[in-house]
């Protein structure tokens, strides 16, 4: 795998579609600004003294890209001095009083749950990525994890960077939902008997039998068998409301997938987590793997790794970057590995993928 694939452009629907702005400002130079943006996006601009009148004979989809560059380009000072009504009534009386009682843009940028951060992913492209994960046996390769990367404004970022402007922007189960699909769809073609680790934040799923139900229909169509399939919750996710946590894990079981704690690091308490969940697969978290040579975390990790597998489960070293630190996570029981030294995160070969929809 050291091709380019397709990046995905996901749709964020955004609500309440409108085709007519009238904005109005005492401020002189914020009419004007947004009246020049407006015209660069094509939009039908007329003007009068305090307002402004924005129309789109598309259906809306412009303005709704206007109301976005607006987030992003106006200060809150800007959009707090501007008053918005949206599709005005042609009645000049009526119109008069909906503008008195209009909100401000910055009001009407909340209520549309348009702002910067998704300003900025409205306009992101996305793409899994895979890392390989070792025997620390045999040696061979035994799985894949897939993480998110995506270009933001120009830059390429990475998985937290996109799930922290989501999670600002409310959209959490969106771009979760989305990662956990575009992973799936994204190893169809390649990952033969390897086992797909899958990253996945219970608080994105509220309901399981309905957040999960493109994941699982996603699973089916790549036609991977769910017992190939492993999804990760992050350690500290799952102390934030485990009995949620412990549901969700139960749904995911049902339909025959695995589970993994992930990032599990030094403290005794991850031996209780570890036997609460009990996970099919324990990961080691980085911080803890490079204190193996210390006499605390190695005892530890000792333990982590004979509590889960007097539970059946398995263990993965994460953040494995040289041999040494492969033969002192093999010495503390740990089956499998992964890190920079069996190879860093890359996208699969190129081929035609679906653009995925987020409703």
């Amino acid at each position: 795998m050291n091709g380019g694939g397709d990046a995905v452009r996901p749709s964020w629907a955004t609500p309440q579609r409108a085709r007519r702005l009238l904005l109005a400002s005492t401020l002189d130079h914020v009419l004007p600004s947004i009246a020049r943006v407006a015209n660069a996006m094509g939009l039908t601009v007329g003007t009068a003294p305090g307002l402004l009148d924005v129309v789109d004979h598309q259906g809306g989809r412009r303005i709704d890209r206007l109301l976005e560059r607006l987030a992003r380009e106006l200060t809150g000072a800007e959009t707090e001095s501007v008053r918005v009504t949206t599709d005005p009534p042609a009645d000049g009386v009526s119109l008069a009083t909906r503008l008195l009682t209009a909100p401000t843009l910055a009001v009407e940028l909340a209520r549309r749950g348009v702002t910067v951060e998704m300003s900025l992913l409205t306009e992101a492209e996305l793409w899994p990525v895979y890392q390989p994960i070792m025997s620390l046996t045999s040696g061979g390769m035994v799985g894949h994890e897939a993480l998110l990367r995506g270009r933001v404004d120009g830059r390429e970022v990475g998985g937290g960077d996109l799930f922290f402007l989501a999670q600002r922007a409310g959209w959490l189960s969106r771009l979760d939902r989305l990662a956990r699909e575009a992973a799936i769809a994204g190893a169809a073609h390649w990952l033969g008997g390897a086992d797909l680790y899958v990253n996945s934040d219970p608080a994105a799923v509220h309901r399981p039998s309905v957040c999960l139900a493109g994941t699982e229909r996603a699973v089916h169509e790549a036609g991977i068998d769910p017992r190939q399939v492993v999804f990760e919750v992050v350690a500290s996710h799952a102390v934030t409301d485990r009995e949620h946590l412990l549901s969700v894990l139960e749904h995911h079981r049902s339909l025959g997938w695995r589970v993994a704690l992930d990032d599990v690091g030094v403290g005794w308490s991850s031996l209780e987590l570890v036997s609460v969940v009990r996970p099919d697969v324990v990961k080691l978290s980085k911080a803890l793997v490079c204190r193996l040579g210390e006499p605390g975390p190695n005892a530890i990790a000792r333990a982590l790794c004979e509590l889960a597998h007097l539970q059946g489960g398995v263990v993965v070293a994460e953040g494995v970057e040289h041999e040494r630190m492969a033969d002192q996570a093999r010495a503390v029981g740990a089956d499998l590995g992964q890190g920079w030294l069996f190879g860093r995160p890359v996208r699969p070969e190129p081929e035609s993928e679906p653009e995925l929809v987020l409703a």
